[in-house]
């Protein structure tokens, strides 16, 4: 059942599930909360309490939040602040499980509010600012095909194709990928929905960049080998560590992961990401009390 999180510029559906110290799961642009929907049951059975939330503006969020950027857009800030307050409402601190743009997101929050957030784990992150690879546009199939769809999804303001997008984006689909994709797209075409996905498009990650320095809490990158939005996918994740604090982060590749390993192999994420959680949450902690 879907619960809400009232923050002071709209509210937040999510899915609370399991027991423990607290994991916070928030997906990339242009999905939904589904998109964890493989990942939630492993993390509930290894002992955490999972609070799996729509990103502002997204699935059964609200619509038309103001933002840090004085713009119609959202930014890693807002969605940083947004997560902030969902920890705050549950009772933290927690562990941040950011997706795509929300990989920089937990970069912020982290930097932010350290009391709150014991660790992060960035899957695919949109973290460091952008430049387009000429050379790997003619020499990488994966990179030309993703760049391409992307940028015809923001020129043409096209569902048709974000759908090929996302095609490319899972080199091998989760067996239910056809019914997740009807879903999405059916969430997509309501009223104001794509909209806010195309607000996710007038930002850049200069933001989370410019916080890297300052995460101290334990981060765990995961890239996929098969990432069709990096002309150098490991490349990406390595600069990400490389510019957090000495001995914070760490990379683990995903053979053949695309966009969205977490929906291909969530057994393979989950082999991950619980033995990180184990390492570094502390399950005698005393979360803080909150109001409910």
């Amino acid at each position: 059942m879907t619960e809400y999180v009232t923050l002071e510029h709209g509210r937040l559906a999510c899915d609370v599930a399991g027991a423990g110290p607290l994991v916070v799961l928030s997906h990339g642009m242009g999905t939904v909360r589904q998109d964890f929907r493989h990942l939630v049951g492993p993390l509930v059975d290894a002992g955490y309490r999972v609070v799996n939330v729509d990103m502002r503006g997204h699935g059964e969020s609200s619509l038309d939040w103001p933002s840090v950027t004085g713009k119609a857009a959202i930014s890693r800030t807002d969605v940083a602040g947004d997560l902030l307050g969902v920890i705050r409402h549950f009772g933290g601190p927690a562990v941040i499980l950011g997706h795509s743009l929300s990989g920089g997101s937990a970069t912020i929050a982290a930097a932010q509010a350290p009391e709150l957030v014991s660790a992060i784990v960035e899957i695919e992150p949109f973290t460091l600012t952008q430049s387009l690879h000429i050379g790997a546009l003619f020499t990488r199939r994966r990179y030309r095909r993703g760049m391409v769809r992307l940028a015809l999804t923001a020129m043409l303001n096209s569902l048709n194709w974000w759908r090929r997008y996302l095609d490319v984006a899972y080199p091998t689909k989760p067996a239910d990928f056809g019914e997740y994709l009807a879903g999405l797209e059916n969430t997509l075409r309501q009223p104001g929905r794509w909209a806010e996905f195309m607000k996710t498009q007038k930002t850049t990650p200069a933001d989370a960049q410019a916080r890297l320095a300052d995460v101290r809490c334990p981060a765990l990158v995961i890239m996929g080998s098969a990432e069709p939005d990096w002309a150098d996918p490991e490349a990406e994740a390595n600069a990400i560590v490389a510019a957090m604090p000495e001995g914070v982060g760490r990379v683990v590749m995903v053979d053949n992961g695309g966009h969205y390993p977490h929906a291909q192999f969530a057994d393979r994420i989950a082999a991950v990401v619980i033995p990180f959680l184990e390492q570094h949450v502390v399950r005698e902690q005393t979360a803080v009390t909150v109001m409910r």
